[in-house]
């Protein structure tokens, strides 16, 4: 496992892993997590062909906040022809992708292994 330093906040950790930029998002995601999330979302969102994996494992709240940051990370990657995928076992995220059926575009792995397995996820409709 390759780690790079970033500018880790208290909710989210930036990483490299297998070729990716891996997201980290940790504890409460909610309008001030967002706040501090976005510009550092953006960065790893921006460029030609970018290969993101956002993980919410070691999410303890996640409201519709997160889910304008997942819609917008999904939006800039698509735009730039890159690769996102997305790690979430928790339940309440998972309530609200499926409510939302983001989890039908951007489907949901159980590890950060299987998600860098999976194969592309970041196109289709809702």
């Amino acid at each position: 496992m390759q780690q790079e330093p970033a500018a880790d906040t208290p909710h989210l950790c930036v990483r490299q892993e297998r070729g990716y930029t891996v997201l980290e998002f940790h504890g409460e995601i909610d309008i001030v997590a967002a706040t501090e999330i976005g510009p550092r979302l953006d960065e790893a969102t921006a460029g030609p062909a970018p290969r993101v994996v956002i993980d919410l494992s070691l999410i303890d709240f996640f409201d519709c906040s997160g889910l304008r940051l997942l819609y917008r990370a999904r939006s800039r990657v698509l735009d730039q022809d890159g690769e996102l995928r997305l790690v979430c076992t928790h339940p309440l995220a998972l309530r609200v992708l499926k409510a939302t059926g983001l989890h039908r575009l951007l489907p949901p792995a159980s590890t950060l292994d299987a998600a860098l397995g999976q194969p592309e996820a970041t196109s289709g409709t809702l």
